[in-house]
């Protein structure tokens, strides 16, 4: 039984980090690794690739030449021995080559992907020559081989779980694999990617195609922290999140844990655990098919929300007009996040405006529509039971000095949700922070 473990960009994003990851890697435990790029790679990736779409080729290969720079600097940190140290320089050049080939020529969104793959091509390479010049055995899995998503973008599980047993089986005497993150190939054979964060993502849908005892997110912070560390002076780690809990905060903005990675977990019932490289001894926080204690356990917030207030243009809801308002909304594919109701009206919450024009036009067609930008969703996740009184009031208590636009409660045992100004997101969090944890 292989565990799996995933490092974000951070874990190697020098040489010294790379060198570390031993320490976490190597022992007797079997287990794939995934690493992300070395931080810093995908966004000087996105930039040549914003300069290469503008065709700004000086630009373009200023950017190149910039990055190939900082992996040769850290090459000559990394590796002391000769073939080693040639091995990563021919691996850098060939990479560099590769992206380097898109300036004399055309560029598209498949090209994009194929130039944002190079970062945990890079990365996993770089760990695997430096294992092998510490003489660790290691296997390089090329995730592209095995990791693919359907015509959905969703993950195509049984062609995963077959293609990955053959890459492990092809190596029955070892023990440790290292793999990419993030990666993919679509439907169609294409390189593709399971957008950002999703290093994460690949981590859980390997620990479900290969039913891992468990699945470890390794970044720099002691596990999932009930406050934005960030936005106030106090937070602590949670011991144990149930599955649902976990999943509430990721998708409304815990920034520690990728929003999809807690499916395919929880659908093989594959525990995730939460660890910090920086203090590997620190407990962590356990994500599994539990019952934890009942009461409020954390608080996320979830920017760049729009809002939109629909008004039926008759006096009454009338029948099928909440069904014509969703159907626009499945027509641009755009999910809710939020919703209430009232007797004329309908107010809901999107965070992917990027068909927010066409949703306005449909929408006018059969309503009156006002639109707010700029806003937050702060959602409060615990386990929350419908018959137990006392948690909407503490957290409506907690929050009485700031306005709030929607509050939603009773769709799920596990979350109570308000939306306010995005500028009053820090103020919020601030109060929740006192008035839920008696922290001041």
């Amino acid at each position: 039984m292989l565990l799996v473990l995933k490092f974000g960009g951070t874990s190697v994003g020098s040489a010294q980090r790379i060198k570390d990851l031993v320490k976490l890697t190597v022992n007797e435990i079997p287990k794939i690794v995934v690493l992300s790029a070395m931080s810093g790679t995908t966004n000087a990736l996105v930039e040549i690739c914003d300069s290469l779409y503008n065709r700004n080729i000086i630009d373009a290969t200023r950017q190149i030449n910039n990055l190939k720079q900082n992996y040769f600097s850290e090459i000559k940190l990394l590796y002391t021995n000769k073939q080693c140290i040639e091995k990563a320089n021919n691996l850098i050049e060939n990479h560099f080559a590769y992206i380097t080939a898109f300036t004399l020529d055309m560029f598209t969104a498949n090209e994009e992907k194929a130039i944002l793959a190079q970062g945990e091509l890079l990365s996993t390479a770089l760990f695997h020559y430096y294992l092998e010049e510490i003489k660790v055995d290691s296997v390089l899995l090329p995730a592209l081989n095995f990791m693919r998503i359907d015509e959905d973008d969703e993950p195509n599980l049984p062609y995963i779980e077959k293609y990955i047993a053959e890459e492990i089986n092809k190596h029955p005497n070892s023990n440790l694999f290292i793999t990419q993150g993030y990666i993919c190939r679509n439907a169609f054979g294409e390189i593709d990617n399971l957008k950002r964060g999703g290093s994460d993502y690949t981590a859980s849908i390997i620990g479900a195609a290969i039913r891992s005892p468990e699945v470890q997110i390794w970044t720099d912070i002691d596990g999932m922290h009930n406050n934005d560390p960030r936005m106030v002076s106090k937070t602590h780690p949670i011991d144990e999140l149930s599955f649902d809990e976990a999943a509430e905060l990721a998708y409304f903005g815990a920034k520690i844990l990728h929003p999809t990675c807690i499916l395919p977990a929880k659908k093989r019932n594959i525990p995730v655990r939460l660890k910090n490289t920086l203090h590997p001894e620190a407990k962590g926080t356990l994500i599994a098919n539990i019952n934890t204690k009942e009461g409020i356990k954390a608080v996320a917030a979830k920017d760049g929300i729009t809002a939109i207030n629909i008004k039926s243009d008759r006096m009454l809801l009338a029948h099928g007009f909440l069904r014509a308002v969703f159907e626009i909304f499945e027509r641009y594919k755009t999910p809710i996040d939020m919703i209430t109701t009232s007797e004329v009206a309908v107010s809901l919450t999107i965070d992917n405006s990027k068909n927010l024009k066409e949703i306005l036009v449909d929408l006018k067609e059969i309503s009156q529509v006002e639109i707010d930008e700029n806003q937050t969703i702060i959602c409060i996740v615990g386990q929350l039971p419908k018959d137990k009184p006392g948690y909407a009031n503490k957290v409506l208590e907690a929050l009485k000095d700031i306005p709030l636009r929607m509050v939603s409660y009773g769709g799920s045992a596990n979350n109570i949700s308000v939306l306010i100004n995005g500028n009053l997101k820090k103020d919020a969090l601030q109060a929740l922070n006192k008035g839920l944890f008696n922290y001041n």
